[in-house]
Protein backbone atom coordinates (compact mmCIF):
# COMPACT_ATOMS: atom_id res chain seq x y z
CA UNK A 1 0.00 0.00 0.00
CA UNK A 2 1.66 3.78 -1.23
CA UNK A 3 1.76 6.19 1.35
CA UNK A 4 2.06 10.02 1.13
CA UNK A 5 3.70 11.67 3.68
CA UNK A 6 2.64 8.53 6.31
CA UNK A 7 -0.90 8.95 5.19
CA UNK A 8 -2.20 5.37 3.13
CA UNK A 9 -3.52 6.04 -0.46
CA UNK A 10 -6.93 5.03 1.17
CA UNK A 11 -6.92 7.36 3.76
CA UNK A 12 -6.58 9.84 1.81
CA UNK A 13 -9.02 11.46 -0.03
CA UNK A 14 -8.00 15.41 -0.86
CA UNK A 15 -4.63 16.26 -2.14
CA UNK A 16 -4.11 20.04 -3.24
CA UNK A 17 -0.91 20.87 -5.01
CA UNK A 18 -1.97 24.45 -5.98
CA UNK A 19 1.27 26.24 -7.28
CA UNK A 20 -0.99 29.74 -7.27
CA UNK A 21 -4.72 30.96 -7.31
CA UNK A 22 -5.85 33.91 -9.21
CA UNK A 23 -8.66 37.16 -9.03
CA UNK A 24 -7.47 38.18 -12.67
CA UNK A 25 -3.70 38.99 -12.18
CA UNK A 26 -3.93 38.88 -8.48
CA UNK A 27 -2.54 35.77 -6.56
CA UNK A 28 -4.53 35.36 -4.15
CA UNK A 29 -2.78 31.71 -3.01
CA UNK A 30 0.61 30.48 -3.78
CA UNK A 31 2.43 27.13 -2.98
CA UNK A 32 -0.20 25.31 -1.00
CA UNK A 33 0.64 21.21 -1.24
CA UNK A 34 -1.94 19.97 1.49
CA UNK A 35 -3.32 16.64 1.96
CA UNK A 36 -6.99 15.99 4.02
CA UNK A 37 -7.52 13.04 5.23
CA UNK A 38 -10.70 10.96 5.05
CA UNK A 39 -13.68 10.91 7.65
CA UNK A 40 -11.51 13.55 9.70
CA UNK A 41 -11.90 16.96 10.95
CA UNK A 42 -9.54 19.69 9.27
CA UNK A 43 -9.79 23.29 10.53
CA UNK A 44 -8.41 26.19 8.15
CA UNK A 45 -7.16 29.04 10.60
CA UNK A 46 -5.06 32.60 9.54
CA UNK A 47 -5.92 35.98 9.76
CA UNK A 48 -8.57 37.57 7.14
CA UNK A 49 -7.55 37.61 4.02
CA UNK A 50 -5.29 35.29 3.92
CA UNK A 51 -7.30 32.58 1.11
CA UNK A 52 -8.87 29.90 3.75
CA UNK A 53 -12.31 30.47 2.47
CA UNK A 54 -10.53 30.95 -1.49
CA UNK A 55 -9.18 27.45 -0.80
CA UNK A 56 -12.20 25.87 0.61
CA UNK A 57 -14.31 27.03 -2.95
CA UNK A 58 -11.68 25.53 -4.75
CA UNK A 59 -12.02 21.79 -3.55
CA UNK A 60 -15.62 22.01 -5.41
CA UNK A 61 -14.76 24.69 -7.77
CA UNK A 62 -17.40 27.52 -6.92
CA UNK A 63 -14.49 29.92 -8.00
CA UNK A 64 -15.58 28.88 -11.01
CA UNK A 65 -18.54 31.29 -10.69
CA UNK A 66 -16.10 34.67 -10.61
CA UNK A 67 -14.88 35.49 -13.60
CA UNK A 68 -11.36 35.96 -14.09
CA UNK A 69 -10.13 33.06 -11.80
CA UNK A 70 -7.45 30.81 -12.62
CA UNK A 71 -5.63 27.91 -10.88
CA UNK A 72 -1.77 26.99 -11.83
CA UNK A 73 -1.60 23.19 -10.30
CA UNK A 74 -3.95 20.60 -9.25
CA UNK A 75 -6.40 19.35 -6.47
CA UNK A 76 -6.87 15.75 -6.63
CA UNK A 77 -10.15 14.22 -5.29
CA UNK A 78 -10.20 10.00 -4.55
CA UNK A 79 -6.57 10.41 -6.98
CA UNK A 80 -8.44 12.46 -10.11
CA UNK A 81 -7.79 15.91 -10.49
CA UNK A 82 -10.93 18.09 -9.96
CA UNK A 83 -9.94 20.36 -12.75
CA UNK A 84 -9.84 17.64 -15.50
CA UNK A 85 -11.85 18.90 -18.47
CA UNK A 86 -13.55 15.11 -18.22
CA UNK A 87 -14.78 16.03 -14.67
CA UNK A 88 -18.07 17.17 -14.41
CA UNK A 89 -18.64 20.38 -11.88
CA UNK A 90 -22.08 19.55 -11.41
CA UNK A 91 -21.50 15.89 -10.22
CA UNK A 92 -18.28 17.18 -8.11
CA UNK A 93 -20.23 19.15 -6.24
CA UNK A 94 -22.66 16.48 -5.20
CA UNK A 95 -20.00 14.65 -4.13
CA UNK A 96 -18.36 17.61 -2.07
CA UNK A 97 -21.62 19.73 -0.04
CA UNK A 98 -20.73 23.35 1.17
CA UNK A 99 -22.58 24.75 4.15
CA UNK A 100 -22.18 28.74 4.32
CA UNK A 101 -21.30 31.08 6.52
CA UNK A 102 -24.80 32.30 6.96
CA UNK A 103 -28.14 30.22 6.63
CA UNK A 104 -29.52 29.97 3.37
CA UNK A 105 -32.22 27.82 2.87
CA UNK A 106 -34.31 27.57 0.16
CA UNK A 107 -37.59 29.24 -0.03
CA UNK A 108 -39.05 26.00 0.16
CA UNK A 109 -40.85 23.79 2.91
CA UNK A 110 -38.48 21.90 5.38
CA UNK A 111 -39.31 18.38 3.47
CA UNK A 112 -38.69 20.21 0.01
CA UNK A 113 -34.95 21.56 1.09
CA UNK A 114 -34.33 18.32 1.84
CA UNK A 115 -35.76 16.75 -1.01
CA UNK A 116 -34.82 19.05 -3.56
CA UNK A 117 -31.62 17.89 -4.23
CA UNK A 118 -31.94 14.06 -4.28
CA UNK A 119 -35.07 14.85 -6.82
CA UNK A 120 -32.93 16.33 -9.37
CA UNK A 121 -30.02 14.21 -9.05
CA UNK A 122 -32.66 11.48 -9.29
CA UNK A 123 -33.26 9.77 -6.24
CA UNK A 124 -35.67 6.75 -6.45
CA UNK A 125 -36.01 5.42 -3.37
CA UNK A 126 -38.72 6.46 -0.22
CA UNK A 127 -38.24 10.26 -0.36
CA UNK A 128 -39.67 10.16 3.23
CA UNK A 129 -37.31 7.88 4.85
CA UNK A 130 -34.10 9.79 3.22
CA UNK A 131 -35.77 13.09 4.70
CA UNK A 132 -35.96 12.22 8.10
CA UNK A 133 -32.98 10.10 8.13
CA UNK A 134 -31.13 13.43 6.73
CA UNK A 135 -32.61 15.29 9.72
CA UNK A 136 -32.10 13.08 12.09
CA UNK A 137 -27.80 13.06 11.54
CA UNK A 138 -28.51 16.88 11.45
CA UNK A 139 -29.86 16.41 14.74
CA UNK A 140 -33.16 18.32 13.65
CA UNK A 141 -35.64 15.39 13.50
CA UNK A 142 -36.63 15.96 17.18
CA UNK A 143 -37.52 19.37 15.84
CA UNK A 144 -38.84 19.85 13.09
CA UNK A 145 -41.02 16.17 12.44
CA UNK A 146 -44.47 18.06 13.15
CA UNK A 147 -43.87 20.49 10.73
CA UNK A 148 -42.05 19.70 7.63
CA UNK A 149 -44.96 21.66 5.55
CA UNK A 150 -43.63 24.89 6.68
CA UNK A 151 -41.03 26.96 5.37
CA UNK A 152 -37.43 26.43 6.44
CA UNK A 153 -36.82 30.32 6.12
CA UNK A 154 -39.44 29.94 9.74
CA UNK A 155 -36.80 28.28 11.58
CA UNK A 156 -34.30 29.96 14.18
CA UNK A 157 -30.80 30.93 12.97
CA UNK A 158 -29.28 27.59 14.13
CA UNK A 159 -32.18 25.46 13.22
CA UNK A 160 -31.84 26.87 9.59
CA UNK A 161 -27.85 26.04 9.59
CA UNK A 162 -28.74 22.66 10.73
CA UNK A 163 -31.40 22.37 7.96
CA UNK A 164 -28.70 23.58 5.53
CA UNK A 165 -26.65 20.84 6.86
CA UNK A 166 -29.42 18.34 6.32
CA UNK A 167 -29.98 19.32 3.01
CA UNK A 168 -26.55 19.30 2.41
CA UNK A 169 -25.69 15.30 3.45
CA UNK A 170 -29.26 14.33 1.67
CA UNK A 171 -27.21 13.81 -1.55
CA UNK A 172 -24.74 11.57 0.08
CA UNK A 173 -21.51 13.71 -0.55
CA UNK A 174 -18.43 11.82 0.14
CA UNK A 175 -16.96 15.34 2.03
CA UNK A 176 -18.80 18.54 3.14
CA UNK A 177 -16.89 21.98 3.20
CA UNK A 178 -17.91 24.24 5.89
CA UNK A 179 -17.14 28.15 5.22
CA UNK A 180 -17.57 29.83 9.28
CA UNK A 181 -20.78 28.16 10.13
CA UNK A 182 -20.77 29.23 13.39
CA UNK A 183 -20.21 32.59 12.95
CA UNK A 184 -23.66 34.32 12.77
CA UNK A 185 -24.82 31.93 15.91
CA UNK A 186 -25.56 32.37 19.42
CA UNK A 187 -22.91 30.46 21.51
CA UNK A 188 -26.02 27.36 22.30
CA UNK A 189 -26.62 26.97 18.35
CA UNK A 190 -22.68 27.18 17.69
CA UNK A 191 -22.20 24.28 20.48
CA UNK A 192 -24.41 21.97 18.88
CA UNK A 193 -22.93 22.79 15.59
CA UNK A 194 -19.89 21.45 16.53
CA UNK A 195 -21.48 18.41 18.34
CA UNK A 196 -22.91 18.10 14.77
CA UNK A 197 -19.90 17.93 13.21
CA UNK A 198 -18.07 15.51 15.43
CA UNK A 199 -20.94 12.81 15.16
CA UNK A 200 -20.54 13.54 11.42
CA UNK A 201 -17.31 13.03 11.29
CA UNK A 202 -17.93 8.88 11.45
CA UNK A 203 -19.70 9.44 7.74
CA UNK A 204 -18.04 12.29 6.00
CA UNK A 205 -14.48 14.39 5.39
CA UNK A 206 -15.10 17.78 6.84
CA UNK A 207 -12.94 20.55 6.43
CA UNK A 208 -13.85 23.81 7.85
CA UNK A 209 -12.89 27.65 7.93
CA UNK A 210 -13.01 28.91 11.07
CA UNK A 211 -11.79 32.47 12.81
CA UNK A 212 -12.70 31.14 16.54
CA UNK A 213 -9.63 29.08 17.99
CA UNK A 214 -11.38 27.49 20.47
CA UNK A 215 -13.76 26.20 17.71
CA UNK A 216 -11.02 24.62 15.99
CA UNK A 217 -9.14 23.18 18.22
CA UNK A 218 -12.11 21.41 20.04
CA UNK A 219 -13.61 20.07 17.24
CA UNK A 220 -11.10 19.36 14.58
CA UNK A 221 -8.04 16.27 14.06
CA UNK A 222 -6.23 18.65 11.94
CA UNK A 223 -5.35 22.31 11.39
CA UNK A 224 -4.05 24.36 8.92
CA UNK A 225 -2.52 27.84 9.38
CA UNK A 226 -2.50 30.25 6.93
CA UNK A 227 -0.78 33.31 6.60
CA UNK A 228 -0.49 36.94 4.23
CA UNK A 229 2.13 37.62 2.41
CA UNK A 230 2.43 41.61 1.29
CA UNK A 231 4.44 41.69 -1.88
CA UNK A 232 4.70 44.63 -3.49
CA UNK A 233 1.55 45.91 -2.43
CA UNK A 234 -0.20 42.93 -2.78
CA UNK A 235 -1.97 40.24 -0.01
CA UNK A 236 -0.69 36.64 -1.14
CA UNK A 237 -2.16 33.48 1.43
CA UNK A 238 0.79 31.00 1.96
CA UNK A 239 0.23 27.75 3.89
CA UNK A 240 2.56 28.35 7.21
CA UNK A 241 2.00 25.24 8.90
CA UNK A 242 -0.71 21.74 8.74
CA UNK A 243 -0.38 19.20 11.14
CA UNK A 244 -2.32 17.06 14.13
CA UNK A 245 -4.45 20.17 15.72
CA UNK A 246 -3.20 19.35 18.85
CA UNK A 247 0.31 19.76 18.05
CA UNK A 248 -1.07 23.33 16.07
CA UNK A 249 -2.13 24.71 19.31
CA UNK A 250 0.32 23.38 22.32
CA UNK A 251 3.92 22.99 19.83
CA UNK A 252 3.68 24.78 16.70
CA UNK A 253 7.00 24.61 14.92
CA UNK A 254 6.78 27.90 13.20
CA UNK A 255 7.04 31.10 15.38
CA UNK A 256 4.44 32.43 13.10
CA UNK A 257 1.80 29.56 14.49
CA UNK A 258 2.22 30.11 17.93
CA UNK A 259 1.84 34.23 17.61
CA UNK A 260 -1.29 33.61 15.92
CA UNK A 261 -2.72 30.77 18.08
CA UNK A 262 -1.58 32.74 21.03
CA UNK A 263 -3.55 35.83 19.87
CA UNK A 264 -0.40 37.90 19.17
CA UNK A 265 -1.82 38.81 16.02
CA UNK A 266 -5.18 38.57 13.69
Amino acid sequence: MAVQDGIPDSELILHTMVNAFYYGSFPALRNIDLKVQRKRITAFIGPSGCGKSTLLRCFNRLNDFIKGTKVEGQILFNGKNIYDPSLDPVTLRRRIGMVFQKPNPFAKSIYENIAFGPRINGYKGDMDELVERSLRQAALWDEVKDKLKKPGTALSGGQQQRLCIARAVAVQPEVILMDEPCSALDPISTRRIEDLMQELRDLYTIVIVTHNMQQASRVSDMTAFFNVEMKEGSRTGQLVEYDVTAKIFQQPAQEATQAYVGGRFG
